[in-house]
């Protein structure tokens, strides 16, 4: 074998030796990169996670203090009642700013008052205290909205107590 042919060889050999390892760089390039997208895709799926976990708790304290809140306004609304009948003309009038204060802050975090009066008795959203039998056909319908219930962005917060006036059943309704 000539000193060419030697030299021929030794460069095939370092050839093939460097495509091995390209080869396994390449797939070793591969795994990293496989890694890599899946600690992207766990990050982003935990940014996604703490994002929803902070929002729900944040959620869950202003249902609280809106709970809280309500309080203060079923006993505004009951203050009022009891002061419609004075002679205290300057404090009916502070009481009913207070109330008008109190519900426009809680409007503008998401509570709505459930409008029950003269409606369909629902009781998803009303909840019967009282019941009187009424004349008329159709639906029970709410008579008389005893204590205002109220929904916080679109989920029932508490249910209207309601007086509900009862349909008069018809002769089919009552054979069954």
């Amino acid at each position: 074998m000539s000193e060419f042919e030697e030299t021929e060889k030794d460069a095939e050999d370092q050839l093939e030796a460097l495509k091995k390892q390209l080869a396994e760089e390449k797939k070793r390039n591969e795994e990293l990169m496989t890694r890599l997208r899946y600690s992207q895709a766990d990050l982003e799926n935990y940014r996604k996670r703490a994002e929803k976990e902070m929002k729900e708790a944040g959620e869950s304290l202003a249902k609280g203090l809106v709970s809280k809140l309500l309080v203060v306004a079923d006993e505004l609304e009951l203050a009022l009642k009891h002061a419609e009948g004075s002679a205290n003309k300057e404090l009916l009038e502070g009481i009913r700013m207070v109330r008008r204060n109190l519900r426009a802050a809680l409007q503008s975090v998401g509570v709505e008052p459930i409008d029950a009066l003269g409606k369909p008795f629902d009781p998803a959203v009303h909840e019967a205290v009282e019941k009187a039998q009424g004349e008329g056909e159709g639906p029970d319908r709410v008579v008389e909205d005893l204590r205002t219930g109220y929904t916080f962005r679109g989920q029932l917060l508490r249910p209207s107590m309601v007086k509900v006036e009862l349909a008069r059943k018809t002769a089919r309704e009552e054979e069954v």
